[in-house]
């Protein structure tokens, strides 16, 4: 209206409920507490407003505002990340995008999805199927991840090994910067080498430098068989030259090899058994969950088993069971992906993915076992990960009867990681915990490039403060 004053000249919640529409913006105590904590309940925070936007006008907006009164703005998904990446600044403001949660397009010429970052991973990976397209990206959180979380992770899963991390996936990026500008690049080329590509930066900043609205992610054919093993090894040797193997014999369709140590194996299937029997008997030193996405309905299912069949014969195998239809299919997931029930008698305990060669986790795992029984004697630490890739998850628990600073533990974790030349943040990115130990992982040179980049994009500071990068 003419003569009316802008939004940014309002008081805060003036401005906002003019910009969204009252309903759409909460304070104070009326913010729920899924916007408060994160999934492990280790972080919580009090900010002043949430924001839900429609549109990519209205998320401008709001940051346009953010900025004016010099408050944090932090976006807050679905909440899946473990070292306190979205949660906002007390009295800064959360921002969630879940009304921004529409699927542009599904374009099965191009092989490409355009979708809103507010959109739940799992509802994008039903809704291409159904049009006969395959969204490789999976997550054991696929039912509350949301697009613009698993960009801003960079996301990786369970399938890195065959399609990698989400970085591999964005062809296209809509992202509003913290002075309000719209950078839109919502291309579907895949090939397009004008200049410097910004949306790297994007990706994996943990929404410290932008804001992801929108996304124009790569598809795949849809794959039509799909074979499924928990095999037991009995060695990390052997660990090894299966991933090798059956990389070649499967002629590059191998999708998922879940490496699971056995104590991790006897503790998650032990807490199921009352919803599933043990598929596999407990005993050996290393079990892996194979699968294999193939496309030739007559012959993937026999070749899958004369590969498992030739392992076996070869001693690299010592023990495999095949999944013989989708509920057997998912049974087996379940030893890796169900951990409801199975880490409880771990309780307190803090948990780390950390990455670093193939070669180095049998020397990681030896070394942390030493380090962490050296500082909390009895101490009790449990292994897995996606071997293909690198990602080695870890929980430790010290007991529940000694005060085991969690600060000390990370160290004790992190230090180790980095004597094998590995990361401290293989998945969940930095975020707050890890923030005090990324100098362990990233050389001054390369801090001080992540301090001018964030400098130059955001000189207030104001996108989710606290995180990635100390300043």
């Amino acid at each position: 209206m003419s003569g009316a004053p802008a939004i940014e000249s309002l008081g805060v919640r003036e401005a906002l409920d003019a910009a969204l529409g009252a309903q759409y913006i909460l304070a104070g105590d009326d913010i729920g507490e899924r916007y408060r904590a994160d999934i492990i309940g280790k972080y919580r925070s009090a900010p002043a407003f949430l924001a839900k936007p429609a549109t990519t006008e209205d998320v401008a907006a709001v940051v346009k505002i953010a900025a004016s009164h010099d408050l944090s703005i932090t976006m807050v998904g679905g909440q899946t990340g473990t070292c306190g990446g979205a949660i906002a600044r007390d009295g800064g403001i959360a921002l969630s995008l879940e009304r921004m949660n529409r699927i542009a397009e599904i374009d099965t010429i191009s092989m490409t999805l355009t979708v809103e970052a507010g959109c739940i991973l799992q509802i994008a990976q039903e809704a291409v199927e159904k049009e006969g397209a395959f969204l490789p990206l999976d997550l054991g959180s696929r039912g509350s991840a949301v697009i613009g979380g698993c960009i801003a992770a960079n996301s990786g899963g369970n399938r890195v090994l065959r399609w990698g991390m989400m970085r591999d996936m964005v062809i296209g990026l809509e992202v509003v910067l913290a002075d309000g500008t719209v950078v839109s690049s919502l291309t579907k080329m895949i090939k397009d080498n004008a200049g410097y590509h910004w949306k790297e930066l994007m990706i994996g900043s943990e929404g410290t430098l932008g804001i992801v609205t929108k996304a124009v992610l790569r598809l795949r054919p849809n794959p039509l068989t799909n074979q499924t093993a928990l095999v037991a090894l009995p060695s990390f040797d052997m660990v090894a030259r299966l991933l090798r193997d059956l990389e070649v014999s499967l002629s590059g369709q191998l999708s998922s090899f879940e490496l699971m140590w056995g104590e991790f194996f006897e503790l998650i299937t032990t807490a199921q058994l009352a919803a599933r029997p043990r598929p596999m008997a407990l005993g050996h030193p290393y079990y892996v969950l194979v699968e294999r996405l193939g496309g030739d309905s007559l012959v993937d299912a026999e070749q899958f088993e004369r590969v498992l069949a030739d392992q076996i014969e070869a001693g690299v195998i010592v023990d495999a069971v095949v999944a013989k239809s989708e509920n057997e299919r998912q049974a087996l997931w379940a030893v890796r992906e169900d951990l409801r029930g199975g880490f409880d008698p771990l309780q307190p305990c803090s948990v780390y993915d950390v990455g670093m060669a193939l070669v180095d986790m049998p020397t990681f795992v030896t070394e942390v076992q030493h380090n962490m029984e050296a500082a909390y004697p009895g101490a009790k630490l449990v292994f897995y990960g996606h071997a293909g890739d690198g990602n080695l998850h870890l929980v430790v628990s010290v007991g529940k009867d000694r005060a085991g600073n969690e600060d000390d533990i990370d160290r004790v974790v992190y230090e180790t990681v980095q004597t094998v030349g590995g990361s401290i943040a293989a998945e969940h990115g930095i975020g707050m915990s890890r923030l005090p130990f990324i100098g362990l992982t990233r050389s001054e040179a390369e801090l001080a490039l992540m301090a001018r980049i964030k400098q130059a994009l955001d000189p207030q500071g104001m996108l989710n403060p606290g995180k990635v990068v100390a300043l």
